[in-house]
């Protein structure tokens, strides 16, 4: 039996609109805007030369169901380079991406099959392997039923199995649940490979046979972290390879910063630079958190003489527009940080206090910013990783006011 070949990515979020990036320079605003592009590009670019067998894309190609002309575009000339190459691919669309949504059709090549509303099977033969590939697109945005179930079980020993499936890991609320399942259903259907999309994360969920996530292609803002891209697969019934190809163009991410020992600005200084050289040499671009770790009384004491928003200022103007660009969005501080400023009964009473609210009370004291018509577009949604850092900047902030007021 052959061992065949392949590529398995997903939510490529073509032409993403990036909220909330707010300051950066217009000339690299216009770079991040055009990375989903970028990375998509670098996706038929490694399957021009590495020649696969053929590409699976497991929704949400495109941001939003009101897809744009200039992305249909854009994944057309891709299809169409694929055709030329002789790759065929396989679409199953997300919930962004939906079968309902509004938009100007381009005719795709005939090396692509798109996956109707209701689950099917389409069988191939690659060098002399019998393959059968199972998927299925969303007709519309929200599918909450278990769309597992209409999966057959497959049969044919010789023949591998692969199954396409956008949707949510029954009980994993980090992202909207759509199409649930569970392991013990994928697996009950006896497949060779499961080519999962919709969760951001690469995740690997089973080695034996793989269950994967390859995770988006791009990154779209900081809870979307590291390098980004798509899985190369080498399958045959006795196992299965996978190598992950990085795409993204601009790398999200969050850099600590050691401030153990630090008491003057231009300490605090060459430490980040040479943190953000670190990244550059390891990422190329990226839009970076700098997060304070080991922050003692000193740097405590030197935080505390300016604003966030003015240690920010310095840092970027010394950052400068050096190549390859990288942009810090922000500054945090992390939790063991907060710790040498509690001092002080009054402090450890409003720490307590903070220490003690929920996410829910956290997020209604938080409630006249997240709830501004006007920020809405800038702000992510909350999560609990937010929420830590607005303690630990809040920390912060209350040390520097009753210093003041000593």
């Amino acid at each position: 039996m052959s061992t065949i070949r392949f590529i398995h990515t997903a939510d490529l979020h073509l032409d993403s609109p990036f909220k909330g990036m707010t300051g950066l320079p217009l000339n690299r605003l216009d770079a991040l805007r055009e990375s989903t592009f970028t990375a998509f590009a670098r996706l038929i670019d490694y399957a021009l030369t590495s020649k696969p067998d053929f590409m699976l894309i497991v929704g949400d190609i495109y941001d939003g169901e009101d897809r744009s002309l200039r992305a249909q575009m854009k994944f057309h000339e891709g299809m169409e380079k694929l055709n030329a190459a002789g790759i065929s691919v396989f679409i199953s669309h997300g919930n962004h991406d939906h079968l309902a949504g509004r938009w100007t059709r381009f005719d795709l090549p005939p090396n692509v099959h798109v996956f109707s509303e209701d689950v099917e099977e389409v069988r191939l033969n690659v060098h002399g392997q019998d393959i059968s590939i199972y998927g299925f697109s969303y007709k519309e945005r929200h599918i909450r039923d278990k769309m597992v179930d209409a999966y057959p079980v497959a049969k044919g020993h010789n023949t591998l199995h692969i199954g396409m499936l956008h949707g949510s890991l029954a009980g994993d609320e980090t992202h909207a649940v759509y199409a649930p399942f569970t392991k013990s259903e994928l697996l009950a259907k006896r497949y060779d490979y499961w080519a999962l999309g919709h969760i951001h994360v690469r995740q690997l969920l089973e080695e034996d046979p793989p269950i994967v996530y390859p995770g988006n292609l791009q990154g779209r803002h900081r809870n979307e972290r590291g390098p980004k891209g798509f899985y190369e697969v080498e399958l045959s019934k006795t196992g299965a390879s996978l190598h992950f190809i990085p795409a993204s163009a601009i790398v999200f991410e969050r850099v600590e910063v050691s401030c153990e020992g630090i008491s003057h600005a231009n300490e605090w200084l060459r430490a980040c630079t040479e943190a953000l050289e670190s990244f550059k040499s390891q990422h190329g671009p990226g839009i970076v958190e700098l997060s304070m770790i080991d922050v003692d009384s000193r740097a405590t004491d030197l935080f505390s003489q300016s604003t966030e928003e003015e240690w920010l200022d310095v840092l970027r103007d010394t950052s400068g527009e050096s190549e390859p660009f990288v942009w810090v969005q922000k500054i945090s501080f992390a939790e063991q940080a907060t710790s040498s400023v509690v001092s002080g009964a009054l402090m450890q009473s409003v720490i307590g206090m903070m220490d003690g609210w929920t996410g829910n009370e956290w997020r209604d004291v938080l409630k006249d910013v997240y709830q501004h018509a006007r920020g809405v577009n800038y702000l992510d949604i909350l999560t609990e990783d937010e929420i830590r850092e607005v303690k630990a900047g809040a920390t912060i902030v209350l040390a520097a006011e009753m210093s003041e007021a000593e």
